[in-house]
């Protein structure tokens, strides 16, 4: 009874002297552990932060490099740009002084071609004559020549009138054909004569016509050939017009770009503007234009011109008066 006694009492006073220990230990190692995940915690928000203030310079970074580049970019084409603009005021400058000069050269022209009809007309020995009609038809092509230099160089609004293609063709071949550019290569004109009229602006045609015949002997080598055609189309009241060369051809990466204003591939030689100006005017006639070209093979330009054209120009001539 006494050994029970003395047992009984050593686990009640051992028992709850080694649990509590435990207990503490417990306690004590909760409180720890609590605190490491508090502070790993804190510590991946601390690192989160801080990746996102990286992410944020970084992006601050880029805009500012990218800033920096646009204003560089736009210093760059504001100096390509005032350059170009001298470039065409002195353009102007020059257009007006051609115009003036062509004035002061077709008034006396006229006065003399007057003469010399008047002389033909007194004028009976066949030798004597031919030689005056030669100077006639000498004179009257300088004049025609000047007068469709103005025509071309002069700004005009939109005049719409009842055209011949066939004539206004040949009219636009015979201003260029003496051309430097196109000596030694062939011009054809392969327009029939019995198209139907449009309403159209003759001036503008016409300097598309020529913009397009002289960009193609640009390009076209000596021996080689320049054709215009013209069809009206079967199933549309479409007439389609091309000017094919047998030039360079234009490479594909450039061909997308021709009718932008100011891209040009001439390097000084060139305003960049003739495309974008002839595109604005067959636009205007709510007519199409398309460029199909093979380097080294040639080019062929497309025109798609309506026959009843419903642009929004001045309609000053009669319906009475038309270009044949």
């Amino acid at each position: 009874m006494r050994h029970m006694g003395v047992a009984t009492l050593f686990s009640e006073l051992y028992v709850p002297a080694l649990v509590l220990p435990l207990l503490i230990l417990f306690v004590v190692r909760s409180l720890h552990h609590n605190e490491l995940q508090r502070l790993h915690k804190e510590l991946e928000h601390s690192q989160n932060f801080g990746r996102q203030r990286e992410r944020e310079r970084d992006l601050a970074q880029e805009e500012l490099f990218r800033r920096l580049y646009e204003e560089r970019e736009l210093n760059k084409e504001k100096l390509q740009f005032q350059a170009q603009l001298a470039e065409y005021e002195k353009y102007a400058a020059l257009a007006q002084l051609a115009l003036g000069a062509a004035h002061e050269i077709n008034n006396p022209l006229l006065g003399m071609l007057s003469h010399l009809e008047l002389e033909l007309k007194d004028t009976h020995d066949p030798e004597r004559r031919q030689e005056i009609e030669q100077c006639i038809a000498g004179a009257r092509r300088i004049s025609s020549t000047l007068r469709g230099l103005v025509d071309y160089a002069r700004p005009t609004p939109p005049v719409l009138s009842r055209i011949s293609l066939s004539r206004l063709i040949a009219d636009t071949l015979i201003l260029i054909e003496h051309q430097p550019m196109l000596r030694n290569k062939l011009l054809c004109n392969r327009v029939p004569s019995d198209l139907p009229h449009i309403r159209a602006d003759a001036n503008q045609l016409s300097q598309v016509f020529m913009n397009l015949l002289l960009n193609a002997a640009e390009a076209t080598p000596e021996g080689g050939t320049i054709s215009i055609s013209a069809n009206q189309l079967t199933f549309v009241d479409n007439i389609e017009i091309r000017i094919t060369d047998t030039g360079s051809g234009i490479p594909p990466d450039v061909l997308p770009h021709i009718f932008k204003p100011f891209f040009t591939t001439k390097r000084g030689k060139g305003t960049g503007l003739g495309l974008s100006i002839s595109h604005a005017y067959i636009r205007s006639h709510n007519g199409e234009i398309r460029v199909d070209s093979v380097v080294n093979h040639g080019t062929t330009v497309t025109i798609t011109l309506p026959l009843h054209t419903n642009a929004n120009a001045e309609e000053s001539k009669d319906e009475s008066q038309m270009v044949v």
